[in-house]
């Protein structure tokens, strides 16, 4: 009884792990039942680390954020090969973002990983979101359902299972969750008209699995954020959404949670409110046995109902089984390559307003907006290396908060160097805006890119790439030059 207990605990638990293989305490973990494993750019993710992970446990849930865009742990050193959400929100062709969703589905098959943390469901109702701005298709409930629907078709569609988060919506907040616990100031009116559209047509689509949000919804539950609420988990997602796959949380070390309580308690909570997997980006051996510790003496202290347990781990396990019966549709898609579906739809989601174009290497100024901490440091903006691959001795300089801007030259059409501002969600930052600002009153000539969320048009021409992969930079420097 007691191992089978231990068992129970260690299934819904899915950590990552520090280095490029599986460390020894994972591997008894996995070989003693663990449920799951998050895989980070850190790393070094490729279909051999899988396979020493599956050798402990075949049926583990490998999951991964490969959104796409701005958040991928695949294709960080160079930029991902598809543009993000807010892009193909901007195209607004269904059909283009299931063909994105499915060669995502597809690199994901070849690795053999069970499940992507993808689509991000949220609509980006507040300009000023610091955490979902481009990784979601758009502010219009109705926009965002039918993507998020069709991104879903796409991954599931090529035998990996997809998971609609941030539920019930992380779009309207002002707070970044790895930070502090965001408020959505919202009726439950609201949120059924705006919030929770995309999320119910990602069930109906049939998505595999539902990501909780570290937010506090007082519509919902005035004490508890949705992670730990069983009014969000078990009435709503459950009860009136009728979702019944798998209800995977956020990481629980994120600050909008983990400042509550320790992560055995949070895992706990979190069971109790109805999620069935405990996210874990950072764990290690003594964590790991630390919260399943802690979920078995739940269970025996009465807390924590051991068939709720019971049912956590057993929808873990058709997560899985549902991955093991899809050989052949993951076969099908690695067949199936669709080399420049990313490209096309970065180059259609370009918005641009003026004429100018570059015939001469350029200075590259990047202002240095800080991402939130969903994307990964080392991700390039790209578009430094796509102009050089197009017009070689482009310089690049980077501009930190509050530096001087360097100097800019001044316009010289017989010669002198062309000015190239890439900035990133000028419409969110004030500071942004006047270098933005201080940059074209110098050089009138200057061309502006913005790579996320953008604000009025500046420069002698602005290019909004609504996102940030390697694909956005190569339609931009493309546009610029040709």
């Amino acid at each position: 009884m007691s191992r089978d207990l231990y068992r129970l605990a260690l299934a819904v638990l899915h950590p990552g792990f520090e280095g490029t293989s599986a460390p020894d305490w994972l591997r008894r973990a996995l070989g003693e039942g663990l449920g799951g494993v998050v895989l980070f750019a850190r790393n070094a993710i490729g279909a051999p680390l899988v396979k020493e992970l599956r050798a402990e446990n075949p049926g583990v849930v490998v999951a991964i954020d490969e959104e796409g865009g701005t958040v991928t742990r695949l294709e960080v050193a160079a930029g991902s090969s598809f543009p993000g959400n807010r892009a193909l929100g901007v195209v607004d062709d269904a059909g283009l973002t299931e063909r994105v969703g499915r060669q995502i589905g597809r690199m994901l098959a070849e690795l053999d990983i069970t499940l992507d943390y993808a689509p991000s469901a949220d609509v980006n109702a507040n300009p000023a979101n610091p955490v979902i701005g481009v990784r979601s298709f758009g502010p219009d409930p109705d926009l965002v359902a039918r993507h998020t629907a069709a991104f879903v078709r796409g991954v599931q569609g090529a035998g990996v299972a997809a998971c609609a988060k941030h539920f019930p919506g992380h779009g309207d907040t002002v707070t970044d969750s790895h930070l502090a616990l965001p408020t959505v100031h919202a009726s439950r009116e609201e949120l059924l008209a705006r919030d929770l559209p995309p999320f119910r047509a990602a069930i109906e689509a049939g998505v595999r699995s539902v990501m909780t949000g570290h937010l506090l919804v007082p519509a919902l539950d005035p004490d508890a954020p949705a992670t730990l609420s069983r009014a969000a988990l078990t009435e709503l997602l459950r009860g009136e959404l009728g979702f019944d796959g798998m209800v995977v949380t956020d990481a629980i070390e994120m600050r909008a949670v983990a400042a509550m309580a320790s992560p055995g308690e949070i895992a706990v909570r979190a069971l109790n409110a109805g999620a069935d997997a405990i996210c874990i980006g950072i764990a290690g051996e003594d964590g790991l046995r630390e919260i399943r510790d802690a979920v078995v003496a739940a269970v025996r202290d009465g807390v924590l109902p051991e068939e709720r347990l019971a049912e956590a781990a057993g929808r873990v396990r058709a997560l899985s089984d549902w991955y093991a019966a899809r050989p052949a549709d993951r076969e099908a898609a690695r067949a199936d390559v669709d080399p420049g579906v990313g490209l096309t739809a970065a180059r259609e989601a370009l918005t641009v307003t003026g004429t100018a174009r570059l015939d001469r290497a350029p200075l590259v100024v990047e202002v240095n907006t800080r991402l939130s901490q969903a994307v990964d440091p080392d991700t390039p903006t790209g578009i430094t290396a796509a102009l050089t691959t197009l017009l070689p001795g482009t310089t690049m300089v980077r501009l930190e908060r509050d530096a001087p801007l360097p100097d800019l030259g001044s316009p010289d059409p017989d010669g002198g160097r062309p000015v190239v501002l890439v900035v990133h969600d000028a419409a969110r930052h004030a500071w942004v805006r006047d270098v933005m600002d201080a940059a074209v009153a110098a050089r009138p000539d200057a061309i502006v890119v913005d790579t996320g969320v953008p604000g009025p048009p500046a420069g002698a021409t602005h290019i909004a790439t609504h996102g940030i992969s390697r694909v956005s930079a190569q339609a931009a420097a493309e546009r610029l030059t040709r």
